[in-house]
């Protein structure tokens, strides 16, 4: 039997709209962006708010999603409104594989997630790293001097590391790593500093190679550590004699190599959910959607399948039901048409 995940909770359908997504993170570099093309699937909550995700469309193998709500406009003539942001919305990230059952509690706010209940002990993870990351910040505003900024800086990567080590699960610590590591904040060039004499980062891409061996998460992070490597002031004798040509050509050939990855596996996912969609129909109400597929009236249908056309609104209407959606132009957009 196919492994079932079954994800359910509440939002505030006085705050937000109805809609509810799922989405699959498979480059840890876009954890708070908005991506169409990592979407799973969507689903509506009811007038309480409920909402559940089940099927079979997760990994075997541990990976990072997010559950996300907004108010921005769903639909534009038929597309998707995702380009990456939306200025008001809510997302909570977690860990989860095929297995997994996973209750949230009401509302979309970051303190209510301590209550998630689930069967992997590693869900919430990012939850717990995310209370720590508060208590951080807190520190560095209590005093703005640059020796209590140093200060901190050396006791807060070490408090980050040894805390993400020890939950035992890489990606919890590739989460960390994403945060200390981001450019844009300011403890870029103190993790470049760290870079050079700690050791932390060279272990947790050996723990990431050998619980997630040739994944995105493994490709990239190996990528971005030996390209910060080289980044960082290398020997006179080394700097002299390296060929930056071939570093940066080897870097394009890893990127286009991730890349196809992402291709490949998006359209694997979208070869299975357009199965999986077909296998919620009937046999005749599977010969209606191919027929409207190809643009066929509901009478051009009628005569083909030599049923009237009451009988072939009804068939319609199951179609639309079991695929979630309203109209033939959304179920052309569901199976690229």
């Amino acid at each position: 039997m196919t492994a079932q995940h079954h994800f359910d909770g509440y939002i505030d359908n006085e705050r937000w709209q109805s809609d509810v997504y799922l989405s699959v993170i498979e480059d840890y570099r876009t954890l708070n962006g908005i991506n169409d093309e990592q979407i799973i699937s969507k689903v509506d909550s009811d007038a309480s708010g409920y909402f559940q995700f089940k099927g079979n469309q997760l990994d075997s193998q541990q990976k990072i999603y997010k559950l996300h709500v907004d108010n921005c406009e769903t639909y534009n003539q038929g597309s998707n409104h995702f380009d990456g942001h939306c200025a008001d919305s809510r997302d909570i990230l977690f860990i989860a594989k095929s297995t997994d059952t996973i209750t949230f509690p009401l509302s979309f706010e970051a303190q209510m997630f301590c209550d998630i209940t689930s069967n992997n002990s590693k869900t919430a993870a990012f939850i717990k790293i995310d209370s720590l990351k508060e208590e951080m910040k807190f520190a560095y505003t209590e005093f703005r001097s640059k020796a209590n900024r140093e200060l901190n800086n050396k006791k807060w990567f070490k408090t980050l590391q040894d805390y993400g080590q020890n939950l035992n699960e890489p990606l919890a610590e590739l989460y960390i790593y994403a945060f200390l590591s981001d450019r844009s904040n300011q403890f870029h060039n103190y993790y470049l500093e760290d870079l050079k004499t700690n050791s932390y980062y060279d272990e947790l891409l050996e723990r990431l190679k050998d619980n997630y061996s040739n994944s995105s998460y493994a490709i990239q992070y190996e990528a971005e550590l030996n390209s910060d490597k080289y980044i960082l002031s290398p020997s006179s004798e080394h700097a002299s004699s390296f060929n930056w040509t071939f570093l940066i050509i080897g870097l394009l050939f890893a990127s286009v190599l991730l890349n196809l990855w992402f291709v490949f596996s998006a359209k694997k996912r979208k070869v299975k959910q357009h199965t999986e969609a077909r296998d919620q129909l009937t046999k005749q109400e599977q010969n209606v959607l191919d027929l409207l597929l190809d643009d066929n009236t509901n009478k051009d249908i009628a005569e083909t399948l030599f049923v009237s056309v009451s009988t072939v609104k009804t068939h319609v209407n199951n179609v639309y039901k079991k695929l979630r959606v309203n109209s033939r132009d959304e179920l052309k957009s569901l199976f690229d048409r």
